[in-house]
């Protein structure tokens, strides 16, 4: 069946895969984004798709897409440089935002999908995470403004679905990678590859060994696709469970770009956490999902992107 879908933050890394994937489906696609981290040029090859429309919208703005099926919200700056540098819009977002797309699909009886985050669970003294763990949060600490907003935009949503009867879905998302990812955006993966790539120095914070755990694109679309036809309401964790520091992940993007870059280490930023790794335990059983591509090959499968986007200084990156 057809559906007309409304996806927030379309033009951003994980949404613009996400619109991909859903017209792949045969779905009509309807991409809201301000443009404030996003970039036109991540859904520019779709302008000639009939089934795909653009526009330019700030979803913290009342709005009215008309009728659609479903709504992905997936608006929101996710890396540490833009949430920092955008922290009222950040809390915005994940609050009037959140709360203008629940009652989009309020008024069109569509279902409604969260996009949240691993960041929900802080600096964890739980490891790894289930979706179970409340997490330990710094509430006014310089990242609170991203955890925050998305723990609000978890308990509005689940409040819609409580009151209103929302068909609603949540997926806490854990570290992704790949083609699209902004060079300059503070990410792990980003940082590293395009240090990599311009020779300079990759910088390590602290020791280098507080871990991380990388999911490739292609492997969190489809598992965000798997939660969004499913019969589950709470949060779901979907990531890789494989897990490595940072000091390990740096000397994979050196092999891989055959880069002769040195490691600089500098200070740990506040609140950074120590370990982040999700237990999928749940994924798994209720999905049938686990990620089928290893750190290694997705930034192998990455590099072409990464090559160009240095090369010819993507806008924004």
């Amino acid at each position: 069946m057809t559906l007309r879908v409304l996806v927030t933050g379309g033009a951003g890394f994980l949404g613009s895969h996400l619109c991909d994937a859903l017209l792949a489906e045969g779905h009509c696609v309807v991409c809201v984004d301000n443009l404030l981290t996003g970039r036109i040029e991540n859904v520019t090859h779709l302008k000639n798709e009939p089934r795909f429309e653009f526009r330019q919208q700030d979803v913290c703005l009342s709005f009215d897409s008309g009728k659609v099926d479903y709504v992905f919200h997936f608006a929101s700056p996710a890396s540490p440089v833009d949430y920092l540098e955008h922290a009222i819009e950040t809390l915005q977002v994940g609050s009037l935002g959140t709360m203008n797309c629940l009652e989009l699909a309020k008024k069109y009886a569509a279902k409604f999908f969260l996009a949240s985050t691993s960041e929900c669970y802080g600096d964890p003294l739980e490891h790894p995470q289930k979706e179970s763990y409340w997490g330990h949060v710094n509430p006014i600490g310089p990242r609170s403004v991203y955890d925050e907003a998305k723990r609000f935009a978890e308990a509005v949503t689940m409040a819609y679905r409580r009151y209103h009867k929302i068909d609603t879905h949540i997926v806490r998302i854990f570290n992704t990678y790949g083609p699209r990812l902004q060079l300059n955006d503070g990410r792990v993966i980003s940082n590293f590859m395009k240090q990599a790539l311009l020779g300079e120095d990759l910088t390590v914070y602290g020791d280098g060994s507080q871990t991380r755990s990388f999911c490739y694109v292609s492997d969190e679309v489809a598992g965000i696709l798997a939660l969004a036809k499913s019969n589950e309401h709470e949060p779901t964790n979907i990531g890789n469970p494989s897990e490595f520091t940072i000091l390990e992940c740096a000397k994979v993007v050196l092999e891989v770009t055959g880069s002769r870059s040195k490691i600089r280490f500098e200070p740990l930023p506040q609140d950074d956490p120590k370990q982040r790794r999700p237990d999928i335990s749940k994924a798994k059983r209720l999905l049938g999902w686990e990620p089928k591509i290893d750190l290694r090959t997705g930034l192998q499968m990455s590099l072409d992107y990464f090559r160009s986007a240095v090369a010819n200084k993507v806008p924004g990156t």
